[in-house]
């Protein structure tokens, strides 16, 4: 059995009209497809038809389209009453309640339905797709088309084989993908398919670490958006996409890998969420909303101090040389002997531990010790990390020193793999958890992550930037410091790290 997708002539029905279903009918109808919309809340669909026109006519009202362009895709949009009117479809995609149960009725009524030729797809984003397939008479023809929100912006989809779906529906909805303007990226059943499960790493290690060490989150968000190059961080995701939509995709995903301690939910989300602090959507959450904007709170300007010294910890060839490098911009004078003096601040830079394991490591008085991280360039925004026992007139000199040129600097407490670090490499490990698993190709790994998450790199591009050994050095100290499994490097990293080649290097035999 196929299906030509390239049919001119090809109707699509989607079942449920809401901000999903609404957002794939109107791709699918641009795409020159007939589309049936149907919807079991009485006047929902027709309402969906309305709000696509307007979404239609405001792209006109741009350029983005023709008027007649327009008018033509919202007169291929057909209302449907029931799901009897599907009869005519080639595909139907459901896009209603994450609830196992409605899916499997919705589909048991569509069997009774559509030919048996007709491609029957769920836009799940957190149900197995197996699953799912396992209540039909035919779960061959079965398969995930998973869309990111708002459908019309975002150019990603998902096409997930579940485990008896057949070869020719997962070619047939690539196809469908790319006439809807969509850039399809093939998946293999998993829990959180490709992206949602990427996108853990960032939110779930950035909880932890604030759970941990106290760290404000603004401070997070600003490290990872101005030195990591992200378009948002964490905590100002989370607020956009509500603590009540990720914390319960994140529980679902590490239900769903029998406890894999990699997607350890963090207690803070819960505890956030149950309070009622959700997000934008509420005003309330890691931020104040106000008139739908995030209120920032000013950042405290750097001291007026500077150390009449500096002396580099030479542990991390890297890491002495960028410091050194700055210090000279900076007109600091640097002590170069083999000890520091007995009034130099004394600069470490760890790859993956904290200011006191650096500090003991080299001998140093950890009075007059901070940590700098190096991982990522000096340039955007700098992260400063005191020990326990780092007095306020050294830190003082620190932090005025590296903001002396107009660089902010984030001084944060005693924590292994400072920000950046240990959020990166976490990011990256799964995203080599994920190539390991064959879940999808290194590339298409990276695509749908830099389509879906708009993050600056893709995992395994982002890990070839900052080196394979530095990060598998990073994840290597954090679990020995701390214990914790979750940081256990895949054997992807690991092999690739220390055969010194590309993360995106793919299997032998491939």
């Amino acid at each position: 059995m196929t299906l030509d997708a390239e049919r001119s002539d090809l109707v699509v029905g989607v079942v449920g009209a809401g901000a999903m279903g609404r957002g794939i009918a109107q791709v699918a109808a641009t795409g020159g497809m007939r589309v049936i919309l149907h919807d079991a809340r009485p006047d929902a669909a027709a309402e969906a038809r309305r709000f696509v026109g307007s979404m239609l006519e405001r792209s006109a009202a741009k350029g983005g389209m023709t008027a007649d362009a327009a008018a033509a895709a919202l007169e291929r949009i057909a209302v449907a009453g029931t799901v009897a009117d599907f009869a005519p479809c080639h595909l139907v995609v459901e896009a209603v309640v994450e609830d196992l149960a409605v899916k499997r009725a919705v589909f048991a009524e569509l069997e009774e339905v559509v030919s048996e030729g007709c491609i029957l797809a769920t836009n799940t984003s957190s149900l197995s797709v197996t699953m799912i397939a396992a209540g039909l008479r035919r779960p061959g023809r079965f398969a995930g088309f998973h869309f990111f929100n708002p459908v019309p912006v975002m150019k990603l989809v998902e096409v997930i084989a579940g485990i008896r779906t057949e070869p020719w529906v997962a070619e047939a909805l690539t196809v469908v993908g790319r006439r809807m303007g969509r850039e399809p990226v093939g998946v293999m059943d998993a829990p959180g398919f490709l992206v949602n499960q990427i996108g853990r790493g960032l939110t779930i290690e950035a909880a932890h670490l604030v759970s941990e060490t106290g760290i404000p989150f603004v401070d997070v968000d600003r490290v990872m958006r101005e030195a990591g190059g992200f378009r948002m961080g964490p905590f100002e995701l989370m607020d956009l996409t509500a603590v009540d939509v990720t914390h319960p995709a994140t529980e679902a995903i590490h239900d769903q890998f029998y406890g894999e301690p990699r997607y350890r939910p963090s207690p803070l989300m819960r505890a956030r969420m149950q309070a009622g602090l959700l997000g934008r959507k509420t005003g309330q959450g890691f931020y104040t909303h106000a008139d739908g904007k995030q209120q920032n709170p000013a950042e405290s300007p750097a001291p007026d101090a500077r150390p009449a010294a500096v002396w580099v910890g030479r542990a991390d060839a890297a890491g002495h040389a960028a410091v050194t490098a700055l210090l000279g911009r900076l007109g600091a004078m640097v002590d170069g002997g083999a000890r520091p003096g007995t009034d130099a601040l004394c600069v470490v830079t760890p790859v993956g531990a904290d200011a006191t394991t650096a500090a003991l490591a080299e001998g140093l008085d950890p009075a007059r010790t901070v940590a700098i991280d190096t991982i990522l360039p000096l340039d955007k925004r700098r992260t400063v990390m005191a020990n326990p026992l780092t007095t306020p007139a050294m830190l003082a000199a620190a932090h005025g020193l590296f903001a002396s040129d107009g660089v902010p600097v984030t001084v944060i407490p005693d924590s292994p793999g400072f920000i950046a670090q240990r959020i990166l490499a976490m990011i990256v490990n799964i995203g080599c958890g994920v190539a390991q698993q064959r879940t999808a190709s290194p590339a298409d790994i990276d695509k749908a992550v830099t389509l879906g998450l708009g993050y600056p790199k893709g995992p395994l591009a982002y890990g070839d930037a900052l080196g394979p050994a530095r990060v598998l050095a990073v994840l290597e100290t954090m679990h020995r410091l701390t214990g914790d499994p979750r940081y256990r490097p895949t054997l992807w990293l690991s092999r690739r790290a220390r055969l010194g080649v590309s993360l995106l290097t793919p299997e032998r035999p491939d």
